[in-house]
């Protein structure tokens, strides 16, 4: 018989019981279908009208009432109404208003189509909504990116990066110059929830972490949770990046590329079965390595010759939907791609590549007149594999996390004042830990396997209620229950979530969220960033879930009649469980890394600014951020109080958007960050090696992350210039990165020299910190394309 011990996660109030919380999910998610039995129901989806694409974020207002929502992110609208004559208002940024009168004296399913304003600059650029509509919602810390406008920004090496873009928003921070890695409000880089279809994303980046994984051009929205976590969401500490791909054009045939400097991209989409079915197929692949092949066959025999090693990345996006009938869709998306690095000279062979595989099929269902329902199976992978061979000495490590999960999401409108999501989801996880085999010969003599192999299983129910209390009040109030079951361990409990919106006047609204949250996979990685060879690993007896409180409060309002939007946010986090490495860890070779860790606990506050001016030739924004992180490990830094790498007192971006006509764009961005914090040893001593009878120098640390890199501040400028061939749009857009060549820290080193070479005398040495900055001034042109 299995005997199943609960983890301390269950950490339930006095008198609180299971019993309660179903009862509390039963009210939330049908207690109210007694409401509104007289009402009737409109629902649909908004469409663009060129190419069928659904649109979130849509805004549609009764203008009778005042009632107002956003569309879901599969574009589905949901009113209940008693009966009568309506005009439903639809607005969308970039898009002409629609205005759609109705009669409701019965239930109607009504799919609104609105048109793209030709010619026309897309004005906002974070999100869809009015500011007067940012400033009544009672959701906080949530931002959405426009693609649109994230295109005319200047990029690294032409290659446009949502990653990026986010890192320019208040709260959120970059790791290393040029990478992908992000921390948001002082969490790790591994509690950050990155999902693309609705399948989990576990490494992002290309390159070693300087481009992400995502194709620009495959994208149709991108949505960011720095707190205030909506319930349907967890398994992360820190932030939820929720991706969506395009679904294709159901009206024709259409295609979209760029050719840039280190790679080119093509994207295909066009109908299946014209207005009701479509596909859409996107690839991108760098061509560095046609370069150094070409340089290695041209030189190969010379004398001192060495090899240029071998890199190339790819990655490809690829998706098809279905309209089944007025109630059902159905949709099949997928991703896949690589990095393969290798260097082979004579008897010396090294490859390595690592990469992600997604799949995800949804079923989205109108149920009746107020529900409307969500199924989704995904199917994610992320590994890596290096395989070294000298001479006939061969050896392969690798890792992988694997996820097969299952999810419904519901949701329900029993009138004009709630709004409910429910549902629940279960992930089997799979972690190869460690796969490691050695070969010797070349007829398998001496052959040695090893492969290491974890599972683990993440439950998750949950409910939430959109409810306007009164005209001045508005709450989202959510309960999730996650659980995670492996081996003879279960861990889990309630997640409490609240977010709440009083306005003060029709442009000014105060706005305060709480959220719990459980980590149950943990990323095993001793860089600032996610680097391909991190490896994910379970909570098991030993590794207890990381454990977050984050508390905000904080204002909103328009500006200039609602050409401004501001907020300003403080923040307070508290993490618990939080995990590191003893010194000296063994993190390769090694299949149980349980006690390799040490355990303690982390907390963060800070203030964070926003201002954004969405209408005029000039767009953009501003962002400011004054923020503090601190960790607390008995067994680190003599178990003193330390600040993480990713500290950052202050952080602040600018980002303009200048429409000079209608053909020609430019933009500007503009950063500066407190430099990382760093360990590095306060001196040196000479110690005898009494085997060799030689000194050596050794290091001497006292405190960990001591010592902070010099601020580091960057600007780049853009420049688009479009123009219209009779076969579709095209532009050439011009970066320059770092436009006043700033040498920023990447790596600081110590430098040591004797100050006599008399070393016996036991003299001091001399030592001298250095930096290593990474890139430099760097122009590209870029030519991208559409028809």
């Amino acid at each position: 018989m299995l005997k199943i011990r609960c983890g301390a996660a269950f950490d339930y109030p006095a008198g609180f019981t299971m019993k309660h919380i179903f009862a509390l999910l039963l009210f939330l998610g049908i207690g109210s279908t007694v409401l509104g039995q007289d009402n009737f129901k409109i629902s649909g989806y908004v469409k663009d009208a060129e190419t069928g694409e659904d649109l979130p974020a849509a805004t549609i207002q009764v203008a009778e009432t005042g009632a107002a929502q956003a569309t879901n992110n599969y574009g589905f609208y949901a009113f209940t109404l008693p009966p009568g004559n309506y005009t439903l208002k639809v607005s969308y940024i970039g898009y002409t208003p629609l205005v759609q009168p109705i009669v409701l004296d019965k239930n109607i399913i009504l799919n609104l189509n609105i048109a793209p304003q030709k010619g026309e600059l897309q004005e906002v650029v974070i999100t869809g909504d009015k500011p007067s509509d940012k400033v009544k919602e009672a959701q906080m810390s949530q931002l959405d990116l426009q693609i649109d406008k994230v295109k005319e920004l200047p990029v690294l090496f032409g290659e446009v990066d949502i990653l990026k873009t986010l890192q320019l928003l208040p709260g959120v921070q970059s790791g290393s110059e040029g990478t992908t890695g992000f921390y948001v409000r002082g969490g790790g880089p591994d509690q950050n929830l990155i999902i693309l279809d609705e399948a989990i994303v576990y490494n992002a980046s290309h390159l070693f972490g300087f481009f992400s994984v995502f194709n620009s051009d495959a994208i149709k929205g991108v949505e960011l949770y720095k707190g205030g976590f909506p319930a349907q969401f967890g398994g992360r500490l820190s932030s939820v990046v929720d991706i969506t791909l395009k679904e294709g054009n159901k009206k024709e045939f259409a295609g979209a590329g760029g050719i840039g400097l280190i790679a080119s991209r093509l994207t295909l989409e066009g109908p299946i079965v014209k207005d009701k079915s479509s596909f859409i197929i996107s690839g991108r692949r760098t061509y560095l390595d046609v370069f150094t092949r070409a340089i290695n066959r041209a030189n190969k025999g010379k004398e001192n010759f060495n090899p240029i090693p071998d890199y190339y990345f790819y990655d490809l996006n690829a998706k098809v939907n279905y309209d089944l009938g007025p109630k059902d869709r159905l949709f099949l998306s997928g991703y896949f791609g690589r990095d393969v690095f290798g260097f082979n000279q004579d008897a010396f062979n090294f490859d390595f590549n690592w990469g992600n595989s997604t799949l995800t099929a949804r079923w989205n269902h109108i149920l009746g007149a107020r529900l409307f329902s969500n199924t989704t199976a995904t199917f994610t992978r992320y590994q890596y594999r290096i395989k070294n061979k000298i001479d006939l000495f061969s050896a392969s490590i690798g890792s992988d996390v694997q996820d097969l999960s299952l999810k419904s999401d519901f949701n329900y409108s029993p009138d004009q004042k709630h709004f409910v999501r429910f549902g629940g989801s279960a992930v089997y996880h799979t972690f190869g830990v460690s796969r490691i085999s050695f070969k010797v010969g070349n007829d398998g003599g001496g052959d040695v396997a090893q492969d290491k192999e974890k599972f683990g299983t993440e439950l998750g129910i949950y409910a939430s209620d959109d409810w306007e209390v009164t005209p001045l009040l508005k709450v989202n109030a959510g309960l999730r229950i996650s659980a995670f079951s492996i081996k003879d361990r279960l861990y889990g409990g309630p997640e409490p979530r609240v977010n709440a919106r009083y306005l003060l006047n029709e442009k000014w609204s105060l706005k305060a969220s709480y959220a719990f949250m459980n980590q149950y996979v943990h990323l095993v990685s001793n860089s600032g960033s996610s680097f391909p060879t991190d490896i994910w690993y379970p909570s098991t007896k030993t590794v207890r879930p990381q454990k977050s409180h984050q508390a905000a409060l904080g204002y909103s309002t328009s500006l200039l009649k609602n050409k401004l939007y501001f907020t300003q946010e403080g923040y307070y986090k508290r993490l618990n469980q939080q995990i590191d490495f003893r010194d000296g860890a063994q993190l390769f070779f090694n299949p149980e890394l349980d006690s390799e860790f040490v355990f303690g606990k982390g907390w963060s506050y800070g203030t964070e600014f926003f201002l954004e001016k969405r209408e005029g030739k000039l767009t953009g924004w501003v962002g400011y951020t004054l923020s503090w992180s601190f960790r607390k490990f008995p067994d680190i830094n003599s178990g003193q109080t330390f600040f993480p790498k990713y500290d950052r007192r202050h952080d602040i971006s600018v980002v303009g958007i200048y429409e000079v006509s209608k053909r020609i764009t430019l933009s500007a961005t503009w950063v500066y960050g407190t430099g990382n914090t760093v360990s590095l040893p306060v001196a040196y001593a000479y110690t005898n090696d009494i085997q060799n009878s030689q000194p050596f120098i050794s290091a001497i640390f006292t405190e960990r992350n001591g010592y902070r890199m010099a601020p580091y501040h960057r600007m780049d400028l853009g420049i688009v210039w479009k123009f219209t061939p009779k076969w579709g749009t095209s532009d050439l857009t011009f970066s320059v990165y770092n436009l006043y060549n700033r040498r920023n820290p990447f790596i600081l080193y110590i430098e040591t020299e004797e100050v006599d070479d008399n070393v016996s005398l036991g003299l001091p040495i001399k030592s001298v910190a250095k930096q290593i900055s990474l890139f430099p001034v760097i122009p590209t042109l870029t030519y991208n394309f559409r028809f």
